[in-house]
């Protein structure tokens, strides 16, 4: 099932199941309790982003290639770190160069796992069946924020939570329709260019390993975001670098889930 949350022509905000280009049946209940259809389908006026996420979990250097390209080391434990839900942005919605950021902000296409229940010590073997679904996600980061030690220490969350630096979309796609989310192409396109196109099988650590690895001893709550790392081919480390400028669009795509559109503003 694909679930899209949206506001209607009247201005409602709702959940639904898409079933055709800007159009969706509404459900109704808790969507992680099985919401059940309600109606004819409806006008989607303006897409959202398909979660309110409770928490939003990261992981950095999970894909081989690009930790190769930074020149790192293979990470032996996953390396994790956090965004403030604050940094949810939109399809469509601009993402916005802040003011204290320099020529630096960069792009990260990523397959984003959602938590459907709540999960604590769960077995890799077990995990997926915590899993609701999936939906795709860009790591907008500010890069001198999140390397320079002077300003941010060694912690990268000043980096990467800035308003606007989680756009996720479009769709949520439920685990039956993504029995295998360890085989998935995903790529990056800015302005027309393609710059990341790459498969979630060069992970470093398999969805089934993250979900186990941040649960232990830690309660993952329902709505609980996963951004599971990006590939090779991040601006930041092209030579000349490539980073986002207002005026540019940026398109993530996962196979299964779709395109997530978004424009770059600097911050007003």
């Amino acid at each position: 099932m694909r679930i899209v949350r949206f506001e209607d022509s009247s201005g409602k905000v709702q959940c639904g199941e898409e079933v055709d280009a800007g159009m969706a049946r509404p459900l109704r209940g808790d969507l992680y309790a099985g919401p059940k259809s309600a109606g004819d389908p409806v006008e989607i006026a303006r897409l959202l982003a398909p979660v309110v996420p409770s928490n939003i979990y990261c992981i950095g250097r999970n894909y081989h290639d690009h930790a190769a390209e930074g020149g790192n080391p293979i990470p032996e434990l996953p390396l994790v770190f956090m965004k403030p839900t604050s940094t949810i942005c939109n399809p469509e919605q601009p993402i916005l160069i802040p003011r204290v950021c320099d020529d630096e902000t960069d792009f990260e296409c990523e397959l984003v796992v959602v938590i459907g229940k709540s999960a604590k010590n769960v077995p890799e073997n077990d995990a997926l069946n915590y899993v609701l679904g999936y939906t795709a996600g860009n790591d907008v980061s500010a890069r001198k924020w999140q390397t320079d030690e002077a300003l941010c220490g060694t912690q990268w969350i000043r980096g990467k939570g800035f308003d606007t630096f989680a756009p996720i979309g479009p769709a949520l796609v439920t685990v039956d329709d993504i029995p295998d989310p360890d085989n998935l192409d995903l790529s990056t396109t800015l302005n027309g260019q393609v710059m990341q196109s790459h498969n979630t099988r060069d992970m470093i650590f398999s969805v089934r390993r993250l979900i186990s690895f941040l649960s232990e001893d830690t309660t993952l709550q329902p709505g609980t975001l996963i951004f599971t790392g990006t590939p090779q081919g991040v601006g930041y480390h092209r030579d000349p670098r490539v980073l986002l400028n207002p005026g540019d669009q940026v398109i993530v795509e996962v196979e299964k889930i779709g395109r997530l559109v978004n424009p770059v503003e600097a911050a007003p």
